[in-house]
């Protein structure tokens, strides 16, 4: 994806919502059975954006230990998705500076001390990160919510403090990974080794770049690993903050190296690069295809994915509507939407369908919208210009379908990419709102009537990642926990994310899990070793 202009950005997405504004008038109907969306119109002035409390100090890529320019000296703008503004200019990755990276990542890990290093002194390097992260964690929120436009309470309260929970949770396996002795029918004895895998290529997302770092970063050090990171061309400002971090806990030249570029150039040299041992990607499905087969074209390595989902969030007809509205709305909402296992096919038994769809209603209009390091903000604006169009095409299919647009539907505001809190009723399995990964603050809302039902509707989806069940009935919740085909379910609750428990999908959601123990699997190698024994005591 090449560098964007501002000016097009904004004239695109201006475009965008003037079209979907203009398209709902030329059908003759009112997004919230008439009255709503007004309230968000006249609403719509944001005032001028507050200057973010840090300063921008790290641009370049991070390799052998140096911040260093890019190879061609080519740079490309990081954008304030409040205003569509360039705020920093950063190194541009090709192929030379994986290349360059990877050698570094291969040299630690076949010459350097790090894998050689006792257990407990990586621990300690591990600890003394998340020490760091603590004491620079406003810095550290305020550049996620300044290039992403997540809500800084989010960032602040909630991402940082999981990102160093995270590292305290894996700096506590160092010293427990450790092999099995297996008993043979023959004399001898026998071994298993849990050895590193050697370099792992890790590429993360933007919507949640810290918290994806500490899932791919986290595991592999403790493993004994080297890495080499690829950041999402859309937020790559905080990984190069927390490689400095790094630097500065103690972690070797070498065995962690950040390179900022765009996908399709070094994300793809990353993914089919001979040196790499092994790959963990997280990211769209369609992006995760393209990783697969160029990992398997090149050197077999191993792969873990992480990848779309659309998962139901099932209100039973025992539920407490109020408390199943909010949940509901966090599980679709969070985030402007961007999250993966968002809850965005909200499934509603029909006896309390009308009730729901009344109180979701007013609770995506009493949802406050606007400059995420204001106080109170519930929601920033979307990512950039491609996200905000993409999820106003997405609303407009929805009316074109005949799905009753509740509320919200349009841009909020006339700069940046916010849209306001969308919900759609009467929508039916086969709309594409329904069937495709949004990404967006659009809530579907669609009526079932028994357990059956829902479980089949449910399942029928190439997506797999999580679901969510709101019950009073410990029977219908353990029927349906597991009878849905998905990798998280969570029961009277949503996004709830542990540092031990696993996190990954089924079907086209990915391969593989991440957190927890399960994830440390994907950064080992297991290896047999095989002695004879001559006149054992016993065998």
């Amino acid at each position: 994806m090449a560098p964007r202009r501002i000016s097009s950005s904004l004239f695109r997405s201006l475009s965008a919502s003037s079209a979907s504004a203009s398209f709902l008038l030329s059908r003759g109907q009112t997004p919230s059975r008439g009255r709503g969306i007004y309230r968000f119109i006249t609403a719509t002035a944001l005032e001028e954006p507050i200057t973010p409390p840090v300063q921008i100090s790290y641009t370049q890529h991070f390799i052998n230990g140096k911040f260093v320019d890019a190879a061609s000296g080519k740079i490309f703008p990081a954008y304030d998705p409040r205003t569509g503004e360039v705020i920093a200019h950063v190194a541009e990755g090709d192929t030379e500076d994986v290349n360059r990276a990877v050698a570094a990542a291969c040299k630690a890990f076949d010459e350097g001390p790090w894998p050689k290093m006792s257990a407990y002194e990586r621990s300690l390097i591990m600890l003394r990160f998340a020490d760091l992260v603590d004491k620079h964690r406003d810095e550290l929120a305020a550049l996620e919510s300044w290039n992403s436009g997540k809500p800084y309470e989010q960032s602040a309260k909630s991402e940082l403090p999981s990102f160093a929970r995270l590292f305290r949770y894996y700096a506590g396996w160092t010293d427990k990974i450790h092999g099995l002795t297996v008993p043979a029918d023959s004399n001898h004895y026998v071994q298993t080794l849990h050895e590193p895998i050697g370099v792992a290529g890790q590429i993360i997302p933007w919507n949640f770049a810290l918290i994806m770092l500490a899932w791919k970063v986290g595991p592999a050090l403790a493993c004994g690993n080297t890495i080499v990171l690829k950041s999402a061309e859309q937020t790559p400002l905080t990984a190069l903050h927390a490689a400095k971090l790094f630097q500065e806990a103690g972690l070797l030249p070498g065995v962690m190296n950040v390179v900022s570029c765009y996908g399709p150039s070094a994300g793809a040299a990353l993914a089919s690069h001979m040196n790499v041992d092994k790959l963990a990607f997280t990211g769209s499905t369609e992006t995760g295809k393209i990783i697969l087969e160029l990992a398997a074209k090149s050197n077999l390595k191993s792969v873990t994915l992480e990848l779309g989902g659309k998962s139901p969030f099932i209100v039973c007809e025992d539920a407490d509507v109020d408390k199943a509205v909010e949940l509901a709305h966090h599980a679709l909402f969070f985030n402007q939407g961007q999250s993966c296992c968002a809850g965005s096919r909200t499934y509603v038994h029909e006896r309390v369908y009308d009730e729901f769809i009344e109180k979701a209603k007013a609770r995506a209009l009493r949802r406050v919208v606007g400059d995420p390091f204001k106080k109170g903000v519930e929601q920033g604006p979307q990512i950039d210009s491609d996200q905000f169009e993409k999820v106003l095409r997405y609303i407009r299919s929805g009316v074109e379908s005949n799905a009753t647009l509740e509320c919200g539907g349009q841009r909020f505001g006339s700069k940046g990419y916010f849209i306001q809190p969308t919900v759609f009723s009467n929508v039916q399995d086969d709309m594409l709102i329904a069937q495709d990964e949004i990404f967006g603050p659009v809530q579907s809302i669609l009526k079932f009537k028994n357990i059956d039902e829902v479980i089949r509707r449910s399942n029928n989806t190439r997506y797999g990642l999580a679901a969510g069940i709101f019950t009073k009935n410990v029977d219908t919740a353990n029927t349906l926990s597991r009878a849905l085909r998905v990798g998280t379910v969570w029961v009277n609750c949503f996004d709830v994310f542990d540092a031990a428990i696993p996190f990954g999908g089924y079907k086209m959601s990915g391969i593989g899990r991440e957190k927890g123990i399960y994830s440390l699997n994907n950064y080992l190698q297991v290896k047999a070793v095989v002695t004879p024994l001559k006149n054992p005591a016993w065998l």
